[in-house]
């Protein structure tokens, strides 16, 4: 199962890194005590949109391109998740006979 969550943490941790900052110092930003900001980062918390609206700004990183880096990580996770079809080629195909079972792998 996909958590929007912990992708949404994991994009957080990734720009806070980046940008080279500490929590402490995210947390001073933007008002909001380390601790769950730990835990937003984490995956263990939801983040308002409140409070994401102040992470991005104490990041200094549009929201927009916060979600954008989510929603990428979502669309990744969901491909690899999906079950890949096993593909018949035509002769075969045209041994089967009517009682025949296909199968694909998840």
């Amino acid at each position: 199962m996909v958590l929007f969550r912990r992708l949404l943490g994991d994009v957080l941790r990734e720009r806070r890194m980046q940008r080279g900052m500490t929590l402490r110092q995210v947390s001073a930003e933007a008002r909001v005590s380390l601790g769950y900001i730990s835990e937003i980062e984490r995956g263990q918390k939801e983040a308002s949109s409140e409070l994401l609206a102040s992470l991005c700004s104490a990041l200094d990183v549009p929201l927009s391109d916060v979600l954008r880096d989510v929603s990428h990580a979502v669309a990744v996770e969901e491909a690899a998740l999906a079950p890949i079809p096993i593909t018949v080629s035509s002769k075969v195909a045209a041994r089967r006979g009517a009682g025949d079972v296909v199968a694909s792998a998840a």
